[in-house]
């Protein structure tokens, strides 16, 4: 059994890695050639007159823009060319939390079937009123804030044909990358689900997806998102919203939480060396996320019992 386990998802994780490489490859090749062109300056500069609304200095644009560009490591070392306080650090930090590595992340989840204005919207609405909300709060913080290391920026490249070599040998390591994690771990999934463990994992977080407003089936997307991410993620979700006949309300919901709260545990310790306070941004997120779930789960639930009395009544 456990042979055609390892067949079956071998075969599901060469086709998810296909499905994913389709929007990585060209997405990382597109941002990693606009890296060397005016286009992230402009950028740049026509939102840094913003920055001010939400505590933050003009240069404060770079490391949001490329972190949401790219994703969070760029955002860090943009953050570590700039002289920031520990709240000015703290707010990029948990703006860059909810909104990171837009492109790819976003084009995912339009392949799982997800609207994709709707992640948009959620991630970048959570960035700037977490910020608002933070500036406005805190009083404390006005500190320089010292890093803990100090990473490299983007390399120097010239030359058109330099430029785009090096933006095909980042696109293909992406896929080869989401392949080396995507393959192994839809081979262990399906071993996993042959043997009935994912029926007993999804019955244990049954009450807390129930308390969402989501169904059972929605369990191993959410388990997925939270310790691996979205883009690495995205193969169990794919793969979970097929075969376990997940909704698109239920999967809508289950992103609606993951893009304020996923992969926990890397996200939230790669800031330690910034030298900010991670519990409280861990804790920002998941209570975001579940408070933002809850309610638009509540509300898309009562809304749908209400058509159905209405039609009912007819």
């Amino acid at each position: 059994m456990i042979g055609n386990s390892v067949k079956k998802g071998l075969l599901v994780g060469l086709k998810t890695t296909w499905t994913l490489g389709k929007v990585i490859f060209p997405v990382t090749l597109i941002v990693s050639v606009l890296q060397y062109t005016p286009v992230l300056q402009w950028i740049i500069d026509f939102i840094a007159p913003f920055m001010n609304m939400i505590g933050l200095p003009g240069e404060a644009a770079i490391p949001l823009v490329l972190g949401n560009f790219l994703n969070l490591y760029a955002g860090i070392a943009g953050i570590l060319t700039l002289d920031l306080s520990v709240k000015e650090v703290f707010i990029i930090a948990i703006m860059l939390s909810f909104s990171h590595n837009l492109f790819i992340e976003s084009g995912v989840a339009a392949k799982v079937g997800v609207k994709l204005w709707t992640i948009l919207t959620v991630r970048i609405g959570l960035a700037l009123l977490a910020a608002v909300i933070i500036n406005l709060v805190w009083q404390g913080g006005s500190g320089l804030a010292k890093y803990g290391f100090v990473s490299p920026g983007t390399a120097e490249i010239n030359g058109v044909w330099a430029i785009l070599l090096n933006g095909l040998e980042r696109a293909a390591s992406g896929v080869l990358q989401l392949a080396f994690i995507v393959i192994p771990l839809m081979i262990i999934m399906q071993i996993m689900k042959d043997l009935k463990w994912l029926d007993a994992m999804s019955k244990v977080l049954a009450p807390f997806t129930k308390v969402l407003g989501m169904k059972p089936n929605t369990s191993m997307t959410m388990v997925a998102g939270l310790t691996i991410g979205l883009a690495y993620g995205a193969g169990v979700m794919i793969q979970a919203a097929k075969e376990d006949n997940v909704s698109k309300k239920d999967m809508t919901l289950a992103f609606i939480f993951l893009v304020a709260c996923h992969a926990v545990v890397e996200d939230t310790l790669i800031f330690i060396p910034l030298g900010i306070p991670v519990w409280p941004l861990l804790v920002i997120r998941l209570t975001t996320a579940i408070l933002l779930t809850m309610i638009i789960g509540l509300i898309w639930n009562r809304s749908e019992f209400t058509q159905r009395k209405e039609a009912y009544e007819q």
